[in-house]
């Protein structure tokens, strides 16, 4: 499988042996906070190592981070996974439509079918309200934070695997920007042969 995804998602590759994630997680520092110190890098590194770790030990093959302009004066952020696992199905087809029927029936998800460019695939959209303790927030009082999440789940046509494309965000003023972001990776989710991938 392949995919793309647009500028400005910083993005680790999980498949990687683990001394190569470990540089891959502090380049991703670096890119993140350009403008840091060593000692920065550094301390964000320690961090992110281990959670690299713990995603690739759960079958997740790509991690990135998504850092935009707001264009309000501020920034907005969101969190993308991709993920594969096996679902047994004899067609994209049949697995998409079990998708959708499972996903239907749970309250509080918009479930929606979509036409990939690929195939088939089933779009679950869900928002959630949390309450931050004031010990972490800059007021000290309890403050409600509204989170958004999409996942996109993408049938293989070529074996019994299914792809998921996790994206979170708690920047639910950009959620229209942030949606088109996704649609734009996962219309660009493909199947190519094995020679194909391997040229490049």
């Amino acid at each position: 499988m392949a995919f793309h995804v647009p500028e400005g998602m910083h993005a680790v590759s999980l498949t990687l042996d683990p001394a190569e994630r470990a540089e891959a997680a502090a380049e991703l520092v670096r890119d993140i906070y350009p403008e840091g110190d060593r000692q920065l890098w550094e301390a964000m590194g320690a961090i992110y190592v281990p959670v690299l770790e713990a995603m690739a030990g759960n079958g997740v093959c790509f991690t990135g981070i998504g850092i935009y302009d707001d264009e309000e004066g501020g920034v907005a952020h969101c969190s993308l996974t991709v993920a594969a696992m096996e679902s047994g199905h004899t067609s994209a087809e049949v697995a998409a439509l079990g998708l959708r029927e499972i996903f239907g029936r749970r309250p509080k998800h918009d479930v929606r079918w979509l036409d990939l460019p690929c195939g088939p695939a089933v779009a679950v959209i869900t928002v959630k309200a949390l309450t931050v303790d004031g010990e972490y927030t800059g007021t000290g009082e309890d403050t409600r934070l509204i989170t958004g999440q999409i996942q996109v789940y993408v049938p293989f046509p070529t074996g019994p695997y299914t792809a998921v494309f996790t994206l979170d965000t708690s920047a639910m003023n950009q959620w229209d920007d942030l949606s088109e972001l996704m649609a734009e990776i996962v219309k660009s989710v493909a199947f190519p042969e094995p020679e194909a991938m391997e040229g490049g």
